[in-house]
Formats: structure tokens, C-alpha cells, sequence
């Protein structure tokens, strides 16, 4: 679903997560109910969400804007693709962008880097987030493509 046609068919209802994300993967656009996790350079929790069945849900993951050290490689990656999550945002940043950039998945993130996360489990899944100058909540819709990424309380359709 196209972004620009949402704004201008819906505009008070999306909001814009302002952040000058890069794109990753070689699906250029996506869609779906969202999921968040929330952890700072640790991703013991993203990995546990990206393990369950994503139903064609969109994982939000709010890494705090840390660019120093990536939440997702590619092993991890390859998990939205197995158990069918639609893509995934990241306040953050990823390694292995070159073997992600040629899987079939849809990503966002802010920076690449190639220090990896820690392991301590912090964090919290399931719990509303903020960045990007929006809140955003389990059950909300995502719509991203090349144009940006959008959020909406409701599936929006056209």
C-alpha cells in the first residue's frame, strides 16, 4: 500500500515516524499489525519475538537510536523470513547489511555497524515505544515503502 496515498486519503489518521531510516532487504515495501520490543544494545528479546510465529506482523524495535552496536545480524534476520513476519523497524542499528540487503525481508533501521549486542535480556516486549516523533503500540498498523513509514490505530485501506 502506498504511503503517499494513505496520507492523502487518511491523513488524520497516520502518523509519520520522522527518522531518516536506510532500507534494507529486497522487499521495498510492507505492512502489518505491530509487535515491539524495546532494548537498548542487548537483543536477547528481539530474537525471542523474531523466534515466535509473526502472522504477518511488523516487529518495531526501539534500540534507543543506538548506532554504535547492532540489535540484528543476519542469522537473526533470517528468523522474518521462517516464521512469516511482514518486516521490521529499527531505532537502531543492524550488522551484516550486505547478506540482508539480498535476503527476502523488508527492514528499516538507522546505521549499519559490526559491534554486536549484548546478551543480558534487558528490555521489555509488548509495551508501547517512542521515537521518531510517534508512540507506537502492539496492535497499531505499520505501512512503510520508499516514502516513508507510517502509522495508523486501524488497518487503513484503500
Amino acid at each position: 500500500m502506498n504511503t503517499a496515498d494513505l496520507v492523502d486519503s487518511f491523513a488524520d489518521e497516520v502518523r509519520l515516524c520522522n527518522l531518516p531510516f536506510l532500507k534494507f532487504g529486497r522487499r521495498s515495501a510492507f505492512a502489518g499489525p505491530v509487535q515491539t520490543v524495546a532494548c537498548f544494545e542487548d537483543n536477547v528479546l528481539l530474537k525471542a519475538e523474531l523466534e515466535k510465529p509473526g502472522d504477518g506482523r511488523v516487529l518495531v524495535v526501539d534500540g534507543g537510536g543506538s548506532t554504535r552496536v547492532a540489535v540484528l545480524g543476519d542469522q537473526i534476520a533470517g528468523h522474518l523470513i521462517g516464521n512469516g513476519w511482514a518486516g521490521i523497524v529499527i531505532n537502531g542499528a543492524i550488522r551484516d547489511s550486505v547478506e540482508i540487503d539480498g535476503m527476502d525481508i523488508g527492514l528499516r533501521c538507522l546505521a549499519t555497524t559490526p559491534i554486536k549486542s549484548g546478551k543480558n535480556g534487558t528490555g521489555s516486549a509488548g509495551t508501547a515505544v517512542r521515537f521518531g516523533d510517534v508512540t507506537i503500540k502492539p496492535g497499531d498498523w505499520l505501512y512503510c515503502d520508499a516514502d516513508g513509514v507510517l502509522l495508523s490505530d486501524r488497518e487503513l485501506t484503500l
